[in-house]
């Protein structure tokens, strides 16, 4: 390898960026802020917000907010929401895709019965994609949604050996379903959730050593993208007698795909894979010229908390070693983020709104 990799900007289409209703955790400007230091150049934040991003007033409000505050591109997704599915025509020309909630969400966004599913799958143009939280036994039935409306399912951060097994089994039968796995369900597992606690927890929960093998041993075949799940909350709440799930993901993803890359565990040619190049292709996104991330791929560090952008500023893998930093990243030929000059950040409003 060469001292310095030029990466193409990186693409995250998993994110929660917690606009509106959720600013004390994160917001537009520090969760882009965060993307930036960890090589992305376009992020899709999801709709699962308070309220939900399932109306056209609410979805308009917030991209408002966006076009303002972001220092990468974002795009937003659609909530699907039994209350509001008639709304779906109207909210498809402003989101970059349609998220159903299918298991475990915070928020009116879970969709549990068949008209709905049916409407959405109905009402959503066929040119944009429909992402589905689903696990277990719900991923055969977006796998039969699919094969049922012959369109495009992405399913999002899945977990277990039967899943990622069973979208292969799919793939090969010709359906066009894609998937994503997150770095920390291929980084931990059920026993470091154990040791962290509620820095430990998210949806889907931290899974067995078994679940882990299977998603590495898929990496080169059935994952489409490497995806965050980046969902930050503050250190109070995750103190809590209740405690909300998630974690943060932005400024780590890459350094432990490098870290991984390093360990012969995938090629650099597949990391540009699934976390740039098949996102983009998959959900539709614009190029950006003049883009670019430029990585030290010999350079080791300890993650810490002290060094993040996100705004809940701890990480659950904080103290692990990793090689492979980000040293600047270029967006449409400017300088957007350096680590060696703070000052070089992109300012608020420098990103486009997808």
């Amino acid at each position: 390898m060469s001292p310095t990799l030029h990466l193409p900007g990186l693409v995250d289409v998993h994110t929660h960026l917690r606009v509106p209703g959720g600013e004390h955790k994160e917001d537009f400007a520090s969760g882009t802020a965060a993307a930036l230091a960890g090589g992305f150049t376009q992020i899709l934040a999801m709709p699962n917000t308070s309220p939900p991003l399932a109306t056209r007033d609410v979805l308009q409000a917030t991209r408002a907010i966006a076009s303002q505050t972001t220092r990468c591109d974002v795009g937003l997704y659609a909530g699907a929401s039994p209350q509001h599915v008639a709304e779906l025509p109207a909210l498809a020309a402003q989101a970059v895709a349609l998220k159903i909630y299918l298991n475990d969400t915070f928020g009116p966004l879970r969709v549990e019965d068949l008209p709905t599913l049916h409407a959405c799958f109905r009402l959503w143009p066929r040119g944009k994609m429909i992402a589905m939280h689903a696990e277990g036994q719900s991923v055969a039935v977006g796998i039969g949604l699919a094969a049922a409306y012959r369109r495009p399912v992405h399913f999002c951060h899945i977990s277990r050996r039967d899943e990622i097994e069973l979208i292969a089994a799919a793939k090969q039968a010709g359906l066009t379903v894609t998937c994503e796995v997150t770095p920390h369900h291929l980084f931990l597992t059920d026993a470091d959730a154990a040791r962290l606690g509620p820095l430990g927890d998210m949806r889907p929960r931290l899974a067995a050593q078994d679940d882990q093998d299977a998603l590495w041993a898929h990496v080169d075949t059935t994952v489409d993208c490497i995806a965050t799940d980046h969902a930050p909350h503050t250190l109070e709440e995750k103190a809590s007698p209740n405690p909300p799930p998630g974690v943060a993901g932005l400024e780590t993803a890459l350094p432990l795909m490098l870290t991984a890359v390093q360990q012969g565990r995938l090629s650099l040619d597949r990391l540009v894979e699934l976390m740039a190049l098949n996102p983009r292709r998959i959900f539709g996104l614009p190029t950006q010229p003049a883009t670019f991330v430029e990585v030290d791929p010999h350079a080791r560090a300890t993650v810490a908390n002290d060094r993040l952008h996100t705004r809940c500023g701890w990480t659950p893998f904080a103290g692990l070693a990793v090689q492979g930093l980000v040293r600047r990243v270029t967006l449409r030929g400017q300088v957007v983020f350096d680590a060696d000059r703070p000052e070089a950040l992109a300012r608020p409003g420098a990103g486009q709104l997808i």
